[in-house]
């Protein structure tokens, strides 16, 4: 696990595509197995809540791994994390595919969850330390846009491996390629972003130093809480999304897998038009603009839902409004956050990451507590977490202009040309 040779320098594109692939996985392995949530229902005799405890293991798993890898990150640089996460999630993935009962597969779960989150945390943390402002902000939506490929091919594949190549069992075998793949990407893609000069020391205390220092800004925490309430809307339909589709619109496997790909494209394409726009306009106003969509859509959706009137038409079309405002809310609310803290991107980092998984974790077995034949409870989260993130924005109005620690300089210890430029 050295460092690579600094000369000559990588390229900036290779770079950005090794993030878009750290960006991708963990995507990929919360949704290609959500086709067979009906499937391992059975196999393991038990209920859709369950079953969704497989998906709060990952999360939680996800949400202590970057509290872990975040600070470690800031303290060791950012190479060795990646890569050291990367080769314990492709041996614990591929022990998922041989799990005897639920139980073991629900700690596997979070062990994979565990160790994955280093390339998710530290891969926004090298960010931070190549761009700044709108650049950044435009890395990181791109970084969304090519991550939201996962969740339009996931369940597309996921589909077709559970129906005609070894069930759920061969999701998780493909996963653990994919993540052999990140381990082989990070070691030829990604260069150490953090020079020693600026590492952090001083251990454990240093590390809750940081933490206070994150928390204690006021409008880090606006734009984080924005971003973690953003993505629990996400995640409350994405864990309540097969028995929506399945079991309330009628929909057939493979129509339900085509649904769930068409709003997960309709976000992307929402994210990279964002990568535009936040070059002609402030991305405070493009978070707001997303965050109103959202509340507005999710509330419909829960009304509609409430008053019986829910059909195939009106679910999807809310629900396609709700994730165009999600593809305006990712990239900006992340660089928006992690810009507040140059001083600490990996603990930054870190703590927004751990939220977003743990409200993850939350949703995922309170929304199947409803029953698997009603949408009330899953529209209910989304318009609640909607509802909280636009109220986060409220800590951000007065302050986000106000002095900051001194950013960075934003080139790279090999020579690395910026990303942001490349990708844009």
């Amino acid at each position: 696990m050295t460092s690579p040779p600094t000369s000559p320098a990588k390229p900036a594109v290779l770079l950005t595509a090794t993030l878009a692939l750290l960006s991708f996985v963990m995507p990929l392995a919360t949704d290609m197995y959500l086709p067979a949530f009906p499937k391992l229902a059975d196999e393991f005799g038990t209920d859709a809540s369950g079953v969704q405890l497989t998906l709060t293991a990952f999360l939680l798993g996800q949400a202590l791994g970057q509290l872990v890898f975040g600070p470690f990150s800031d303290r060791y640089g950012r190479r060795r994390p990646i890569l050291l996460g990367a080769a314990v999630c492709t041996v614990a993935t591929a022990l998922c595919a041989m799990a005897p009962n639920l139980g073991v597969l629900i700690a596997l779960r979070f062990v994979t969850g565990f160790s994955g989150a280093a390339g998710l945390v530290v891969g926004r943390a090298v960010v931070s330390d190549v761009a700044t402002g709108a650049a950044a902000a435009r890395l990181f939506g791109v970084l969304m846009a090519l991550g939201g490929i996962a969740p339009i091919v996931a369940p597309l594949a996921g589909g077709a491996v559970v129906g005609h190549l070894g069930g759920w069992r061969g999701v998780f075998w493909v996963l653990a390629g994919i993540s052999l793949l990140v381990f082989l990407a990070t070691m030829w893609g990604v260069p150490e972003t953090l020079p020693k000069e600026r590492r952090r020391s001083g251990g454990a205390a240093a590390t809750l130093q940081d933490a206070r220092s994150v928390l204690s800004d006021r409008v880090y925490v606006g734009y984080m809480l924005a971003f973690v309430f953003g993505f629990g809307a996400l995640f409350c339909y994405i864990s309540g999304s097969a028995f929506l589709l399945q079991n309330v619109l009628d929909f057939t496997v493979g129509e339900a897998s085509v649904a769930f790909s068409v709003g997960a494209l309709t976000a992307t394409l929402s994210s990279t038009v964002n990568t535009r726009l936040v070059s002609h306009y402030p991305p405070r106003l493009l978070l707001r603009i997303g965050l109103a969509a959202m509340l507005a859509a999710t509330t419909a959706a829960l009304l509609v839902t409430v008053a019986g009137q829910l059909n195939r038409v009106l679910a999807l079309g809310l629900i396609g409004i709700a994730f165009v405002g999600l593809g305006q809310v990712f990239g900006t609310a992340t660089a928006l956050a992690i810009e507040r803290v140059p001083h600490a991107a990996g603990t930054g980092s870190a703590v927004l990451g751990a939220l977003q998984g743990v409200l993850g974790a939350v949703a995922s077995p309170l929304i199947g507590l409803g029953g698997d034949d009603t949408a009330v409870p899953l529209f209910i989260g989304m318009a609640s977490c909607s509802l909280i993130a636009v109220l986060a924005l409220l800590l951000t109005r007065r302050g986000a202009e106000t002095a900051r620690p001194a950013p960075r300089s934003k080139t790279p210890a090999d020579g690395t040309p910026d990303p942001a430029n490349a990708a844009t």
